[in-house]
């Protein structure tokens, strides 16, 4: 079973688990449709969005001293969008009806956004290829989300003079 697969299932589990979600979606940090379960037409948009709102929350925390991002919950007349860091390389969002126990949604999020991360990262960790047959990126650059440290940097670069030379 590849990661896309077992991720999808975990996304069925949990609004099996908290039946007042009406959406779910897991993408990767730069806004990339992982796997959703019901946010049909707008998967794509609403994982834009989510790393655009996660890119937010990260210097928010960041700069207000409350370390690195975990969570954001928005609440809105209809009911809560709620993102959570999965992983050092993924986020997990969320759309629920406004009648949702608040604490529960955060309790099976949490548990959710640990096994989608850690599905992911070992993904990425082998280059699993998706369902198109291509390799994932492998992400150079990004700071990775909580979970996982930041990869270690290369050997050190020297410099070589000549003799002679200034």
């Amino acid at each position: 079973m590849t990661a896309e697969a077992e991720v999808l299932g975990e996304l069925r589990r949990l609004r099996a688990r908290l039946p007042q979600l009406t959406g779910a979606l897991a993408a990767s940090a730069d806004g990339l449709v992982l796997a959703h379960d019901t946010v049909d037409g707008e998967a794509e948009s609403v994982a834009a969005l989510t790393a655009a709102a996660l890119g937010v929350g990260q210097r928010l925390t960041d700069s207000t001293g409350q370390g690195r991002f975990r969570e954001l919950l928005v609440r809105g007349e209809s009911g809560y969008v709620a993102t959570y860091a999965a992983g050092g390389s993924a986020v997990l969002t969320l759309l629920a009806e406004p009648r949702i126990n608040v604490g529960r949604l955060h309790l099976e999020a949490r548990r959710s956004s640990a096994r989608i991360g850690e599905l992911v990262d070992g993904a990425l960790e082998r280059r699993e290829p998706n369902r198109l047959g291509q390799l994932p990126p492998p992400y150079p650059g990004r700071p990775p989300l909580p979970g996982k440290p930041p990869p270690a940097a290369g050997p050190p670069v020297r410099e070589v003079r000549r003799p002679g030379s200034a």
